[in-house]
């Protein structure tokens, strides 16, 4: 079977299922933005497509996110021409639809059939916008309209797709009912036999940390540190966490830049704006106790959490973070958000303890009361790993999964074009 991936940053979420599905004998191909020359990964040929420069237009504000993806889909289309015209016609289109690429596809391959990854459906009530009134400020009748705009790359996808997966419930059901009973829930998958306990474990980075399972780590993780993520509240919480904690290191993980949501409007950072909010209500020496250390290769982060006394784990109702699952699946003593993506793997006090978003006494509280009390954390990482492995294990739960998906996409009656 021949197979085309399309992934603006491939392999993104492809990552064990491409490969696997080139090891297995199937022609795979992928069309991506993030090599400049053609090269051979794990079996998969990854061929290059560039976006035309464009000159500066009007634009409506509303719109600019579908203009950008019209242009990724034009794109991509054209260095489909170019692939049909060589010969390669494919069975089956996997396709992340979130950055517009696939949308003309089927017009270039009618009788090849395509699965979504269905990642978001966006909506414009409450909680899925205004969650957070100091950062969530527009005039809500009009960002109903804007959403129904920005929504319009995800039904131009739609009609062409013959199914769609999910990495978890609460995504798939961000989507109208239409696509929704086409979706297939399986999560990308978590390599629990890589990411395990180890109490022997140590984390070492020269000038920054040098810290065992021994000490008294709290860590906190995001791609990049913004609000989204619950960055404002947990630096807010860092005063009084570190007076009452006087031997606790805090290591903390994250970019500069911005994944979500707006950028600031201030000339600075998201990190840099709370380092400053909370900075001068923090001596000198409890300010030593705080590391930054950026993005860390995945070896270091797993010795992070191995070395984690307590993780925290804030989020808007939004994508679950991969770094949740790898944290329990490494049996770390969490507290996160009771928000609703958290509460999908989370239930309070047995897999971790839930606080509200928001309240960062109730954060401190929680904090300070696991890492009084050894037993509680026992319990809760070790039930919070069995759950890892139970329903997102890489090799035994969710590629076997995909794999039976991707059979099902093949076996479905095409839609007629």
């Amino acid at each position: 079977m021949k197979i085309l991936f399309i992934h603006q940053n491939f392999p993104g979420q492809y990552k064990h299922l491409a490969p696997l599905l080139a090891s297995k004998g199937h022609h795979c191909v992928a069309l991506t933005l993030r090599v400049d020359e053609a090269v051979t990964w794990n079996g998969v040929r990854v061929l290059p497509y560039k976006l035309p420069e464009r000159s500066g237009q009007n634009v409506h504000p509303w719109i600019l996110d579908l203009d950008s993806k019209v242009t990724r889909a034009e794109a991509c289309y054209r260095a489909a021409i170019k692939l049909k015209d060589a010969g390669f016609l494919p069975d089956l289109i996997l396709a992340h639809p979130g950055w517009g690429e696939a949308m003309f596809l089927r017009d270039v391959w009618p009788g090849a059939r395509m699965g979504l990854y269905c990642e978001l459906y966006h909506h414009a009530e409450y909680p899925h916008l205004n969650f957070d009134p100091e950062f969530d400020q527009a005039d809500p009748a009009t960002e109903v309209l804007r959403m129904r705009l920005k929504n319009l790359n995800n039904h131009l996808h739609f009609p062409h797709a013959e199914a769609g997966i999910s990495p978890t419930r609460f995504q798939a059901d961000t989507f109208p009912e239409e696509f929704r009973d086409k979706i297939t829930i399986s999560h990308d998958g978590i390599d629990t036999s890589r990411a395990v306990p180890d109490p022997n474990a140590r984390l070492a980075i020269d000038g920054i940390c040098d810290v065992t399972a021994s000490d008294e780590v709290i860590t906190f993780v995001n791609r990049n540190l913004e609000p989204y993520r619950g960055y404002h509240v947990f630096m807010r919480a860092l005063p009084r966490l570190l007076r009452e904690r006087p031997a606790a290191q805090v290591l903390i993980v994250g970019g500069d830049e911005v994944s979500y949501g707006a950028r600031p409007k201030e000339d600075k950072t998201w990190k840099q704006i709370f380092i400053d909010e909370v900075r001068g209500k923090i001596s000198d020496a409890d300010w030593a106790r705080v590391k930054f250390l950026g993005r860390i290769p995945y070896d270091q982060f797993l010795q992070l959490l191995q070395v984690s006394r307590v993780h925290v784990y804030l989020t808007y109702p939004f994508v679950l973070s991969w770094s949740l699952l790898e944290a329990m699946s490494c049996e770390a003593a969490i507290v996160a958000s009771d928000t609703a993506p958290v509460r999908e793997v989370i239930t309070n006090d047995e897999t971790g303890r839930l606080v509200d978003f928001f309240d960062r006494d109730a954060l401190v509280d929680e904090i300070t009361a696991l890492l009084e009390d050894a037993a509680a954390r026992k319990r809760l990482g070790r039930a919070a790993r069995a759950l890892a492995r139970n329903r997102f294990d890489l090799q035994s739960i969710c590629l076997p999964r995909q794999v039976e998906w991707v059979s099902g996409l093949m076996a479905a009656e095409p839609i007629p074009h």
